[in-house]
């Protein structure tokens, strides 16, 4: 049986102060959940969450990790420095990173088999554009994401993928169940087309546009669905609803 896991991304948002006020807030509310629980936030603010979620089942995560362990790499964070701070999880290859800042499948490739290098679970994002979609081209994208992402790896169920349909993301236009169910049960399709059938079995795949209080029943109830990588919802206290979506 799949555990369902349920994560926040804060993107660039919060602060050391607003972020461990939040923490303290939620955890009580999320601390029967019957779900892994992760907020993947700023780098800057690892260190302070870190502190703030002690004591909680709410896991810390990081939004991106760089293939190398040290070097000329301004700006870049290496696997070895979250390490260092107990960071669980790490985001890579969100359409975000990839529309703004040229990130391609094969950085998502290096950036995820640094991660795995060092103990850390990589949630994978893969997804189409609106124009993607509407041509028919979603399985192509999604294919090509995967089979170019997700190269050389060993036990393919030590990752997490996150679909994100990028016309749903930020949008408040949310993936109906059907389609959300419909290209993850080809996301694991493909996983055990590239791997084996039993690894797609056991991999957790989250949907990640635009899930709410309103709609994570819903797409919950789904059976190739195991959780959500949850953006501005992750922002308020509504991310507890999404956590006890069965409750």
């Amino acid at each position: 049986m799949r555990k369902a896991f349920i994560a926040g991304n804060w993107k660039m948002n919060m602060t050391a102060k607003t972020g461990s006020e939040f923490i303290k807030q939620i955890a009580p509310l999320v601390k029967d959940a019957d779900c892994d629980v992760a907020f993947c936030v700023p780098a800057i603010l690892i260190p302070a969450m870190t502190e703030a979620a002690k004591g909680t089942n709410i896991a810390i995560g990081a939004e991106n990790v760089h293939w190398e362990k040290s070097g000329a790499f301004t700006g870049e964070i290496s696997s070895d420095m979250l390490k260092e701070y107990g960071v669980k999880y790490a985001i890579i290859g969100h359409s975000e990173r990839r529309q703004y800042f040229g990130e391609t499948d094969e950085g998502v490739n290096k950036r995820t088999l640094a991660a795995l290098a060092a103990g850390i679970t990589p949630i994978v994002c893969v997804g189409e554009t609106l124009s993607q979609r509407k041509s028919g081209d979603t399985e192509n994208v999604v294919r090509r994401q995967l089979e170019e992402g997700l190269k050389d790896i060993d036990d393919i169920t030590k990752i997490v993928i996150a679909y994100e349909p990028v016309w749903a993301i930020g949008t408040g236009v949310v993936a109906t169940d059907e389609q959300a169910e419909e290209t993850i049960a080809f996301i694991r399709s493909e996983i055990g087309r590239i791997f084996c059938p039993k690894c797609a079995e056991n991999i957790i795949i989250q949907y990640g546009g635009s899930m709410n209080a309103s709609n994570c029943k819903g797409l919950m109830a789904q059976p190739d669905i195991d959780g959500g990588l949850i953006g501005g919802a992750s922002l308020t206290l509504d991310f507890a609803k999404i956590v006890n979506y069965n409750k």
